[in-house]
């Protein structure tokens, strides 16, 4: 009887299909529900710790101290107080961090550079010191500026030999540790603590803690290498005014070389253009001590790095206004043998430091021909008529019997400005027909 029943079964299951899937689908929805239940996780109240994952709750932690950051920014702001920026995010660092922890060094056989002084000629060299000015200061250091600084505030540091500002004592005694780290630093990391002082208010009290006139020469090209790439403009200019441009000018001065790392320095520090012309050039120009060994130096650096145009121009035509100092020539001529498209503007500016040696009872050097014959090779089809007579009258004037000659003849086969090829070619044809 039960093996009829079941044959029976299997009779109405073949002749109805339909319901035999319905059933598959039922006993499949069972099981799904079975392991839905096995693998659903605790309840709120079971394990609330465990639905955040380690990195959301970083994530939150992180905005957490960034709302902080702001609330104490805007106290501070309201209430600040000299040493207020020592609390900033310690993660914001040198963008080049690990290039700057990554330094090996320079090797001994790089140790000096001489940009070519070999080319110096003595005689040349005496009379462009007659250009210099007698009444110069000495040079500005960060350990002037901070000093004088302090007197100003407190007359009884006076008498101090290094007089300290008023900071906190342990932020005092981390960075003079800085500075004897530095001052004998080689190669490999550089502490964090000097990698955080761009990101300081009083970044310029701090710095002078480490004092930098003792940095060893690979500590200063890592300086400027962090200085350069975290500060703007105007704090990279004082940082290579302050500090870079009067260590490199000591060097020069005591070895008649520059050390090869500080040579890297000033070439690190040029691709900030507005900060190095401003920083370096320029203040080593108006010094008026700036000598032909030093000028070739900075000058090889000029011709080395590409420089933008308007940069270039710009410094060009600051140059040509600013008080003549002889080794001015050089650095003038350095900027004319880019052979950048200059504006009329600045042209004009060239032609006028030209014309004003045209009552100048001085002999001048040889650099000064130079750069006038390289000015009129150059731009000589941009000048006016006018410029061109002005110069004919000055070289008339001052003269030289290499150069001269060949000004005269640049001067006489070229057009004016806004004439054309053509034009030329018919006062060519005219001449000759004369």
């Amino acid at each position: 009887m039960a093996g009829n029943k079941r044959k029976d079964e299997q009779r109405k299951q073949q002749k109805n299909p339909q319901l035999q899937h319905r059933k598959s689908l039922d006993a499949a929805a069972d099981d799904e529900s079975v392991s839905k239940k096995r693998s659903r996780g605790p309840k709120l109240h079971q394990g609330g710790e465990k639905l955040i994952s380690s990195n959301l709750s970083s994530k939150i932690l992180k905005e957490a101290l960034s709302q902080q950051r702001e609330i104490e920014q805007e106290a501070e702001e309201q209430n600040p107080t000299p040493f207020s920026s020592i609390t900033e995010n310690p993660s914001v660092v040198d963008e080049e961090e690990e290039d700057v922890d990554g330094f090996d060094g320079f090797s001994e056989t790089q140790s000096l550079y001489d940009g070519g002084l070999q080319e110096i000629d003595e005689e040349d060299e005496k009379l462009l010191a007659t250009f210099m000015s007698e009444n110069a200061g000495p040079q500005m250091t960060l350990a002037d500026v901070i000093i004088q600084k302090i007197k100003e505030k407190d007359a009884e540091v006076a008498s101090e030999a290094r007089p300290l500002p008023k900071l906190d004592s342990s932020v005092i005694d981390l960075y003079k540790g800085v500075g004897k780290l530095l001052s004998r630093y080689t190669n490999g990391k550089i502490p964090k603590a000097f990698k955080h002082i761009p990101h300081l208010q009083v970044w310029e009290d701090v710095l002078y803690l480490t004092e930098p006139e003792n940095w060893s020469p690979n500590a200063m090209y890592q300086a400027t290498r962090i200085f350069s790439s975290n500060l703007g403009v105007k704090g990279a200019q004082r940082f290579y005014n302050l500090v870079l441009l009067p260590r490199i000018r000591e060097d020069i001065r005591k070895n008649k070389r520059l050390h090869f790392a500080l040579y890297q320095s000033m070439k690190k520090s040029l691709y900030k253009p507005a900060a190095f012309f401003k920083g370096i050039l320029f203040p080593l120009c108006q010094s008026g001590t700036c000598n032909l060994r030093e000028a070739v130096i900075v000058g090889s650096i000029i011709q080395k790095v590409s420089i933008p145009p308007l940069h270039s121009s710009a410094a060009l035509m600051k140059l040509a206004e600013m008080d003549y100092c002889g080794t001015t020539s050089y650095f003038i001529k350095l900027f004319l043998d880019k052979k950048y498209a200059l504006p009329y503007r600045v042209l004009d500016a060239v032609v006028a430091h030209f014309m004003r040696f045209l009552t100048d009872e001085r002999v001048m050097p040889v650099i000064w021909h130079q750069s006038l014959i390289a000015f009129v090779q150059r731009y000589k089809n941009e000048l006016t008529k006018e410029d061109k007579d002005n110069l004919d009258r000055l070289i008339h004037h001052q003269k030289h019997h290499l150069v001269t000659p060949e000004i005269l003849r640049e001067l006489k086969n070229s057009r004016n400005r806004g004439e054309k090829e053509d034009d030329l070619m018919a006062m060519y044809i005219l001449n000759k027909v004369n």
